[in-house]
């Protein structure tokens, strides 16, 4: 009599996944884009410990579909990055995977060829390719950690991370930050709700042992020392945004509280700006002139934009996406984006300079 089955009943097949090691034996570090992943590192912790009174700036796609509209934005985005850089730190948005509330396409990685096969195999080499070429722009690069297997195949080439507002309360994506090597945003909750991003912090700053993968791609047990640079990102959220002179003051109050740095960045879409691309250089300015008028906690913002404003749906015929036009979130054109950039570091060099504790 044999036994029932049990297990797999819904899985429909199992396939190979390179591991980690022969990924980046495939696509392989630099000595360039190394020195663009820790350039940037070292910066964003210098301003995230007041060493260093700029602010940073992630900005770019909301995700990543095609890398060669993609690398013809970063270059565009080095030069912007060199002209600034006494007020501002660059750091490009490389988005890979998209968390779905339903249902739609779940990123680069998840399915390359936009067309339902999910390659995964060849999405996570091409991704690591991306930013290999993007790195050695001189560019340092941000991502979301949504997959907690996913870091061990290209954390090396990112230099800041962010836990979406829908993973800030997961004991996973708390436990994968801790071990990160870059310094992580968590964002509010999609309800506004700020204590989960705070909770979010404090735990992923203590040592945690979960099981993930070592590089061969073998099941293992990762134990981590804690990551200190955990921040809070505003994203608004429950109906309202929160980048007002109020809400960043309730929020250094619960960092404040929670003994925690008082840093702060604000991200200029999603809720903060109602979705609508057209209000991120309204927020972007309102942030900035409250640091020109004081303001010490925070330290950097956030920008979905592209070449082409606005977004696309994804058609049956992919020869149709038109060029440098998002496929998730509208974005700000490239055009708008340098007339943002570039108003927000003439303010803050005419600003004085912020050095220490915003307490």
């Amino acid at each position: 009599m044999s036994v029932a089955q049990t297990e797999n009943l819904n899985i429909l097949a199992v396939d190979h996944m390179p591991s980690p090691e022969e990924i980046k034996a495939r696509v392989p570090l630099t000595d360039a884009a190394a020195a663009a992943v820790l350039a940037g590192r070292r910066a964003l912790a210098d301003i995230l410990d007041r060493k260093d009174g700029r602010l940073f700036v992630v900005v770019g796609p909301c995700s990543i579909h095609d890398p060669v509209a993609g690398l013809d934005y970063a270059r565009r985005l080095k030069k912007l990055a060199d002209e600034v850089s006494d007020t501002l730190v660059l750091v490009m948005r490389v988005y890979f995977e998209k968390p779905r509330t339903a249902t739609g396409w779940k990123g680069f990685i998840n399915d390359p060829h936009m067309d339902d096969s999910f390659r995964i195999d060849e999405g996570m080499e091409k991704a690591r390719r991306f930013l290999l070429d993007v790195c050695e722009v001189g560019l340092p690069t941000a991502t979301e950690a949504l997959d907690p297997i996913a870091p061990q195949y290209y954390g090396d080439l990112i230099a800041w991370t962010a836990i979406g507002a829908r993973t800030s309360e997961s004991q996973t994506h708390r436990e994968m930050a801790s071990g990160l090597s870059t310094p992580v945003g968590f964002k509010n909750a999609t309800d506004g709700d700020l204590e989960v991003a705070v909770n979010a912090i404090i735990s992923a700053s203590r040592p945690h042992s979960f099981l993930g993968i070592s590089g061969k791609g073998q099941s293992a047990v990762l134990r981590t020392r804690g990551n200190r640079l955990g921040h809070v990102v505003l994203r608004g959220g429950g109906g309202r945004p929160n980048y007002d002179t109020v809400s960043i003051s309730l929020a250094e109050q619960a960092l404040a509280k929670a003994k925690l740095p008082v840093n702060i960045v604000v991200d200029c879409s999603h809720a903060n700006s109602w979705k609508k691309p057209e209000f991120q250089p309204l927020v972007m300015k309102d942030v900035i002139h409250q640091v020109r008028d004081g303001n010490r906690s925070v330290v950097g913002l956030m920008i979905e934009s592209f070449i082409e404003a606005g977004n696309q749906p994804i058609p049956a015929d992919l020869t149709q996406l038109r060029y440098g036009c998002s496929v998730t979130d509208a974005c700000v054109s490239w055009e708008t984006t340098e007339e943002m950039i570039r108003d927000a570091a003439a303010v803050l060099r005419a600003a004085p300079r912020r050095q220490g504790s915003p307490a």
